[in-house]
């Protein structure tokens, strides 16, 4: 596969250009937004007749304005790089060539009757229309599908898939790409001028007092949980998107138990594993702060798998584990399109990432620049759970240390080792009892939550409080969060002290001070003596 890029951007494409693809096979993958594709549908006007074939070719859960690089950054791989252009229609000039693209739909088929594009537009009717919040606003639909209802983005494969099969059934035939691309148009302009401005979410939602998890099936269900109980719906009355990647749920079942869990995970005292369930109670959480769990162990101490487990019970995903990003632009896209950020195999965490992790656990947000663009911002503001795995202790600044729980996990005897295969098949067999027995904490934080209080507010109070308020759910003693916090905490102290380089010329100098005695001195004098 041979890619390239029209030199100077959109808008600079020369006639000429067209003569190095001619007898190729192409496919052009557009920008995000308007600018992206007016020039498409120039490049494809150029190609076409030179060109063996000419395909435009929408990449599915792009953001506003985002392009190829934010598609392969976001999990994209070459193998559905290789489909696509096989999926999408070869394209063909409108009817009246010399009608500028962008034209009214109505001028261009003037005297001919209602165009494909009006047909298409009006097949839509049965969408309702949409804008997210913002200052930078998407188009969304929410659509009927097979008796129950779906929503996406405008531009996404599943919006385009409905539209072309309405089509279909009242029409007998196939759209032709130009028509899909000015239907598209009209829509949006309905959905960010006459559509109301509404919350779209991630996996996981709140409304009303109540959380509504997304179990990202094909009937599109979502379980929805307040002070009574849980339960599964089939029409929540929150809005989920669905982004590329994104695993379904198993159905919770009743009367499991989180304590199923242990037999899966590699974690050694009773206190760690407290902790970790009150990880998990916390990301299903709609809102945080969330505490940053770092998993750190010898080779084959079962991080990896460990994570994966723990993922899958809150946000299972195709990536489950990813690998270091190498910009905030990168850490951006994959927060916008999972629920959970989960960084595998670290060796070190760079000061940057270090503060975009703390901004990104506690709700901070930031903004990266756009691609090609010199004064055009993207943000991401919100709050993710998030989960680190590596063999040595990546974390040491003290600010993203105040938000972590750090656990060691201990190396596994050779004799208990089990198949990976195996102990996966019965995780997922598992998985329903222990998804229902994690909803009922949930369920019971939200019933105790109003009457807790603290004797004492650690750091992370807020994650803190509402663990707390899942102890009776889970059968702890009143407590023993709070207490195996505490003593993380405590750890974590520790290594920040062992991870700053003047600690240990300090500490010996303080060993060579006779017992009582103390060091006085300016500072050039200290840093002589250290």
């Amino acid at each position: 596969m041979c890619s390239t890029t029209n030199p100077g951007g959109a808008g600079k494409w020369r006639a000429e250009y067209a003569e190095a693809l001619r007898n190729a096979h192409v496919a052009i993958l557009p920008d995000n937004d308007q600018a992206g594709r007016e020039h498409a549908q120039q490049v494809a006007a150029s190609l076409y007749g030179k060109a063996a074939s000419v395909r435009i070719v929408e990449l599915p859960g792009l953001p506003a304005k985002g392009d190829a690089s934010d598609w392969l950054a976001a999990g994209g791989t070459r193998e559905e790089l290789e489909r696509l252009p096989a999926e999408a229609r070869l394209w063909e000039p409108p009817p009246d060539s010399a009608t500028p693209a962008g034209a009214g739909v109505k001028a261009r088929h003037s005297g001919r009757g209602p165009s494909q594009a009006t047909r298409l537009a009006a097949l839509a009717e049965a969408a309702e229309l949409f804008h997210t919040l913002g200052s930078d606003p998407e188009p969304y639909a929410t659509i009927p599908v097979n008796g129950h209802r779906e929503t996406w983005r405008l531009r996404s494969r599943g919006f385009r898939r409905w539209l072309s099969r309405e089509y279909a059934l009242a029409e007998g035939a196939t759209p032709s790409a130009q028509a899909e691309e000015e239907a598209l148009r009209v829509l949006e302009g309905r959905a960010l001028h006459d559509g109301a401005a509404l919350a779209v979410h991630t996996r996981i939602a709140e409304r009303d007092g109540a959380i509504y998890i997304d179990l990202c099936n094909d009937r599109w269900q979502a379980v929805e949980i307040d002070t009574h109980g849980w339960r599964v719906v089939a029409e929540p009355p929150v809005r989920f998107r669905r982004a590329r990647g994104m695993l379904p749920l198993p159905e919770p079942a009743r009367g499991g138990s989180v304590d199923e869990l242990r037999a899966f995970v590699n974690v050694g005292s009773d206190a760690d594993w407290r902790l970790v369930i009150a990880w998990l109670v916390a990301a299903l959480r709609p809102s945080g702060p969330y505490p940053v769990l770092c998993l750190h162990g010898e080779q084959g101490a079962a991080k990896s798998f460990t994570a994966r487990a723990l993922r899958a019970l809150v946000d299972p995903n195709t990536a489950s584990l990813r690998a270091e990003p190498r910009e905030e632009r990168d850490l951006a896209i994959t927060a916008t399109n999972s629920w959970l950020v989960a960084l595998d195999n670290l060796s070190h965490l760079r000061s940057w990432l270090s503060d975009a992790l703390c901004r990104l656990a506690t709700g901070g947000g930031f903004a990266t620049r756009e691609l090609y663009s010199d004064d055009e911002e993207r943000i991401f503001e919100g709050q993710r759970p998030v989960l680190l795995t590596g063999i040595d202790e990546v974390v040491s600044r003290g600010d993203l240390l105040d938000r972590c729980i750090i656990l060691t996990l201990p190396p596994i005897p050779e004799g208990l080792r089990r198949a990976e295969r195996e102990l996966l098949a019965k995780f997922d067999a598992a998985r329903p009892q222990i998804l229902g027995g994690l909803l009922d904490a949930v369920a019971g934080a939200l019933k105790c939550l109003p009457d807790v209080r603290l004797p004492r507010l650690p750091r992370m109070a807020d994650f803190a409080t509402w663990a707390s308020a899942a102890e009776p759910a889970l059968g702890w003693w009143p407590g023993g969060f709070l207490d195996a916090y505490a003593g993380n905490r405590e750890e974590a102290n520790e290594l920040a002290l062992e991870a700053d380089p003047l600690v240990p010329p300090l500490q010996e100098l303080a060993a060579g001070l006779a017992p009582g005695a103390a060091w006085e001195g300016i500072a050039r004098e200290l840093l002589a003596a250290l």
